[in-house]
């Protein structure tokens, strides 16, 4: 919205999450066209914001358009993470791109893209049209049948966080019993969750219930966070990264590895602590929408 440059449907500083997602999945493998239409608009929002204020451009300017998207994860970045664990099996890859957008495409790590959204802010051009469908969804004939399998497998909803803190929806998470004890998963490599992990080499992962639908959208970058994603709901502090008060329990997981695998960077950990409180029902993830047992 010209020539506030704030979002119309969240009323956040633009580009917002929601914004930066959907830009991401339009410049899919296109970073440095990004880049170039970003730094157009931040040319145009600082003379804006300039006259409107009567006073110089705001000086965080270049972290708003331009900071977020710049590539986090990149060979060097994990070439430093595994100087400093000499001793884990962490492949070099390159940076990874956003797969397509949802569909059937699970909430988490892999896509950063949940499904079970309303509006969608479409960004042609800041402050454009607001759907109440998803613009990004590939049409049903032009899915892959293997991301239509996908779409069918039930998954659990986890939120992953690092000390930072940082935190990542994910819902391709796996424990593997064991001695010791393993867990796995898909994230994101241009994640600020990957890039607290890579730092800390330790995560927590907690599973979510229905009651915690809004917090897995705000943490999949679909739904406004003012203030941060930990502002609001009541945190638990652990050494492997905050969780939620009321989740059914956590495991503290110690980094192992990480590689390319598909689309998304595969995570392995050695799990060193568990704490499990009374038992609440799953929140789940199925052909692009949450559910729950019945």
């Amino acid at each position: 919205m010209r020539p506030l440059w704030r979002c119309r449907a969240c009323g956040a500083p633009w580009p917002c999450q929601p914004a930066r997602l959907g830009l991401l999945v339009e410049y899919r493998g296109q970073r440095t066209a990004l880049l170039v239409y970003l730094a157009g608009l931040m040319a145009e929002a600082g003379d804006q914001l300039a006259q409107l204020g009567g006073h110089a451009r705001p000086a965080d300017l270049h972290d708003r358009f331009l900071g977020w998207a710049r590539a986090r994860s990149t060979p060097d970045g994990l070439d430093r993470w595994r100087k400093n664990h000499p001793n884990a099996a962490c492949h070099s890859r390159p940076g990874v791109n956003l797969p397509e957008a949802p569909g059937d495409a699970q909430p988490s790590g892999e896509s950063r893209v949940a499904s079970r959204v309303t509006m969608f802010h479409v960004n042609h051009e800041p402050g454009a049209e607001i759907h109440h469908t998803d613009p990004f969804a590939v049409p049903l004939g032009q899915k892959s049948p293997a991301r239509r399998l996908r779409g069918r497998l039930a998954a659990p909803v986890t939120l992953w966080t690092a000390p930072g803190p940082a935190g990542l929806t994910v819902s391709s998470t796996l424990v593997a019993e064991g001695e010791p004890d393993r867990l796995l998963g898909l994230v994101d490599a241009e994640s600020d969750l990957w890039a607290a992990v890579e730092e800390a080499g330790r995560f927590a992962v907690a599973p979510l219930g229905p009651p915690h639908r809004q917090l897995a959208d705000r943490f999949a970058g679909l739904f406004p966070s003012p203030g941060g994603l930990f502002a609001t709901g009541s945190w638990t502090d652990t050494e492997y990264g905050p969780v939620p008060a009321d989740a059914g329990g956590w495991a503290g997981c110690r980094l192992d590895s990480a590689r390319e695998y598909g689309w998304a960077l595969l995570v392995e950990a050695t799990i060193e602590a568990v704490d499990l409180s009374e038992e609440t029902a799953p929140l789940l993830h199925y052909r692009g929408r949450y559910r729950e047992l019945t």
